[in-house]
This record gives C-alpha cells, structure tokens and sequence, in this order.
C-alpha cells in the first residue's frame, strides 16, 4: 500500500499544527529546543513509519488506537484511508475538536471516531473484531496488565496484530532515571473525574520484550521475530553534527548486529503480537 500521506510529510504538518496550537508544544516537545529537533523528530517519524509498515499489508483493516492520546496516529491513518476508533482519557480529549478542525484541512476524517474511555469499561460493540489494535507509549499505563491483553486479545480478529510502540524495558538508563522519580512504585491509582471513579495506572511500568513476550502468550497472542524494532541510541548532539539519515543508518545496522547494546542501550522498543 502507499500512503498517501507519508510520515515525515505528517511531521511537518504536524509542526504547522503545534506552532498554531500552544497546548500542545507542552507534549510533543519538538519546538522547545533546537538543539534537539532532528534527534526528536527522527525518533517520532521512526515510530510513526514502523505502526505504517504494520497495517500497510491491509489497507481496509479496520484499527482501535487504544490509547490514543492527542488523536495523532489515528488522524494520521484516517488521512491514508483507513477505518480508526480512538480511546482515550484525561485531559488529553478537550483538545479533540481544534485538532479535528486543524487536520480536517489535510483530508477526510470521516472514517476517524474518538471516545474518552477506560479500557476495562470497553465491550466489544461492533459485529466485528479489528485487524489491528495499536497501543502506543500505552501498555506501561494499563493495570492489571494480563486482563488488559486479554481484553485486546479478545478485540482483535483471529490472525489480527496487536502493534506495541514502547519504551525498552531493559535499558538501564531508562530504568536508573525511572527509578529515581518512582522507586519501585509500579503501579497507582488515579481519580478520573469525567469516569467518575479511581482507576489502576502503571507508573511507567516499563517492561524487558521477554516479559512482553510471555504476558502476550499467556492472553493468546505471539510476538513474531521479524516484528521485533529498535531506536534511539545515539544521544542528541550526534543528530547535530552529522547527516540525520546516517545516524539512522548506523543505529539500525548496530541493534541487528550487536545484542548487548540492542538490550540494555536502546531506548526505544516496537513489536506485534498476532493472534493465533
């Protein structure tokens, strides 16, 4: 399939839109620090490409952008043509209609649905399962986290994928600095005003793609070798000094190549976990 709308032309766009809407330059902290832009940037559109590498073997798939945050991915995949329901919660839905408003310019965002929801409030309502459930910086936030699969398992369609962009639970910078803001403090709880209710929260609960690998099994799921990516090693001032393109190049050829650093140095962590 090709996009019609390709990742690094959505950055850009995207960058109209954070200039034009100040709240979000708070959470997509690309405008902050110029020193920084292209190692950002080249860490977000390498996420973005890997979810279009996944669903692009299906162009009529129908997705669930489980936590979906701001509504970017899924207003990215609406754009190239694909069916897309949205969950989010917190403050993150008040922003919705100006963003829907701002992207509604670029291409039709008929197919696009958002609902502010806590997962284990979700039943299924559709006559049919999805072909891909995307979980984005989202699976280190459910609690409990074996019934969360399990009920993203039982969303997706028999050979459907489950898309997981996280952070690798086994770098030890990562896991030093996160231990520093919450101990061993995993999981909390939350109220949630519009749900009316506490919630369970992982404290970013980062996890080793083991530990993904057996909690996926356990809800029915297998995540596939070939699936497995990694980003982000090199720190930001070698974005700076050399051709962006060949940093990428160099931090891909290493995690392939090179197991240790692959585990415990690279920041970012993507897998799919089909159903069987």
């Amino acid at each position: 399939m090709n996009f019609r709308i390709k990742a690094a032309e959505f950055f850009d766009i995207l960058l109209e839109e954070i200039r034009e809407h100040e709240t979000l330059q708070g959470y997509y902290r690309f405008l902050q620090d110029p020193s920084t832009f292209e190692f950002r940037k080249a860490y977000y559109v390498q996420r973005l490409e890997y979810i279009a590498q996944r669903v692009a073997s299906n162009p009529s798939a129908r997705i669930w952008d489980l936590g979906c945050g701001y509504g970017t991915t899924a207003i990215f995949l609406v754009l190239n043509g694909f069916e897309v329901r949205g969950s989010t919660l917190e403050y993150y839905f008040a922003e919705i209609p100006q963003r829907l408003a701002f992207w509604s310019k670029h291409g039709d965002l008929s197919r696009l649905k958002l609902d502010y929801e806590n997962l284990f409030d979700y039943r299924l309502k559709e006559s049919q399962p999805y072909d891909f459930v995307i979980v984005q910086d989202t699976l280190h936030h459910l609690e409990p986290i074996g019934e969360a699969l399990s009920i993203i398992s039982k969303s997706l369609k028999k050979g459907g994928e489950m898309i997981a962009v996280e952070e690798n639970g086994s770098n030890i910078v990562q896991n030093l600095k996160l231990y520093k803001q919450r101990g061993n403090k995993r999981i909390i709880k939350i109220y949630d005003e519009k749900l009316g209710k506490e919630i369970l929260l992982g404290n970013e609960n980062i996890r080793p793609l083991s530990k993904w690998k057996e909690l996926c099994a356990a809800a029915g799921m297998t995540v596939s070798h070939n699936s497995v990516h990694y980003v982000r090693l090199f720190p930001p001032h070698y974005f700076r000094n050399s051709p962006v393109g060949k940093v990428i190049s160099r931090e891909q050829s290493i995690w392939k190549k090179n197991s240790f650093l692959r585990k415990y140095f690279f920041f970012g962590l993507a897998f799919s976990a089909a159903k069987g």
